[in-house]
């Protein structure tokens, strides 16, 4: 850790220190100003009337006995709301045990010489206030508000809502954005791209968020660069590879041993379509189609007649029309993949269309030996070619068409599963969703 790197506003430990010192000045400032405004050792800034009662209180108190009726008279018509009266021995009824803001304020300003307590409401229900002068003289005066407790309305509940409001507005604000770069890397990487279309990630944010972001970008040029190289090496393999293919398939032609020369041609068939499956893969990850409204039912029922058309038995069932936003030749390869696969171990095959709320469930049917609940998901993995019950021979393929049905589900924002079908065979299912926006695949 460098030196005074806490003070480096550029980092998030800055940042948190800058927050933390910024909360305890904005508090402090709180507190200030709160207790400049409402002094609560200034009892006279109360509107309510009891510094008035105070300094009636002290004004008797000090004057001679002869002229306190003169003086009472005089506060009553100053001051007509505190309706200030003196009591006569014995007759002041007190409320014992009742506490207020404004007996705690008198108090403080009159001294331990004087008695203040709280007398019952007269006939009108106005709160009264009693003071006992040094010589056992009993004046009572109105005050509003009545007894509530001493920190109510006071600088104290303006100073905490205040504090709790600074503090979680600079707690939000920290969080945001702190947390926004970290939100920008999640969409970065589910959108996550091989063909160069996602946008780099946004180096913004403490130092240490930007130096991630970077890394991140340098990342994906390297990932990206080593993909391109290798589709263009096993492009250029596939392409050199064709040449001998050829020459073979053409000297296989002198070969005068039928069965030597068929078996022959059948192994060079297989490694012509390994490397266009191969390469088929590789593709889909680079060349991006672009979407459209595809009219998904035809697509399957043109399906369904091209199968039928070389011998198979192949039906569609579902809606006549169903519209939703597709690459129509990426779905029309998926779905071949997938019927190819079925028509190779099934003899009857039944590709479906469902269409519920926002997404589309195409499913491709088989009456074969179905594959074991054990080996589904290894099933969708390259070059996996099945159990037991579908082990390898002339007809087989290269354990490539599930996983290139499932890249094509995957770019389409959707998903391909294997379940069983009743009361045997295999149904995989393809789910995709109706108006999304779709994804590229990773």
């Amino acid at each position: 850790m460098k030196p005074f790197g806490l003070f480096h506003l550029n980092g998030i430990g800055g940042q948190i220190a800058a927050l933390v010192v910024a909360s305890t000045v904005a508090l402090h400032l709180v507190v200030t100003t709160a207790f400049l405004i409402s002094r609560p050792d200034r009892p006279e800034t109360s509107p309510d009337g009891a510094p008035q009662l105070a300094d009636a209180a002290l004004l008797l108190g000090s004057a001679e006995q002869g002229e306190r009726p003169r003086l009472t008279a005089d506060l009553a018509r100053a001051f007509p709301k505190l309706k200030i009266e003196t009591l006569a021995p014995g007759t002041a009824n007190v409320v014992e045990g009742s506490e207020s803001q404004h007996l705690h304020g008198i108090r403080r300003h009159l001294g331990r010489a004087y008695k203040v307590v709280q007398l019952a409401p007269d006939d009108g229900g106005a709160r009264r206030i009693g003071v006992q002068l040094p010589d056992g003289t009993m004046i009572a005066g109105h005050v509003d508000g009545g007894p509530r407790p001493w920190f109510w309305g006071g600088p104290w509940l303006t100073t905490l809502m205040s504090a709790f409001i600074c503090v979680t507005v600079l707690g939000l604000w920290a969080a945001r954005a702190l947390a926004a770069p970290l939100s920008s890397f999640a969409r970065a990487a589910e959108n996550f791209s091989l063909d160069g279309a996602a946008d780099p990630l946004p180096e913004r944010g403490p130092e240490e968020i930007r130096s991630v972001a970077r890394a991140l970008n340098r990342m994906h040029e390297r990932i990206s660069r080593l993909m391109s190289d290798r589709t263009r090496m096993l492009a250029a393999i596939s392409h050199d590879l064709r040449t001998p293919i050829t020459r073979l398939r053409l000297r296989a032609e002198f070969i005068e041993d039928e069965g030597n020369r068929k078996r022959m041609l059948i192994d060079l068939d297989q490694m012509r379509s390994m490397l266009e499956s191969v390469l088929s893969l590789l593709r889909n990850d680079r060349q991006i189609e672009a979407v459209t409204l595809v009219d998904i039912a035809s697509t399957l029922q043109l399906i369904a007649d091209q199968f039928g058309d070389m011998g198979h038995a192949v039906h569609y069932d579902g809606p006549a029309s169903a519209t939703a936003a597709a690459r129509p030749d990426d779905l029309h390869r998926g779905v071949t993949n997938l019927v190819e696969n079925a028509v190779r171990f099934g003899a009857e095959v039944t590709i479906r269309l469902d269409i519920s709320g926002s997404k589309l469930v195409i499913d491709v049917e088989d009456d074969g030996p179905g594959i074991s609940d054990a080996r589904k998901q290894e099933m969708l993995e390259p070059f996996v070619r099945g159990d037991d019950a579908r082990t390898m021979d002339e007809s087989t393929g290269f354990g490539l068409g599930l996983t290139i049905a499932r890249a094509i589900a995957v770019a389409h924002g959707g998903e391909l599963s294997l379940h069983d079908r009743e009361p045997h065979g295999l149904i995989v299912r393809m789910q995709l969703p109706v108006w999304q926006q779709p994804r590229l695949a990773a």
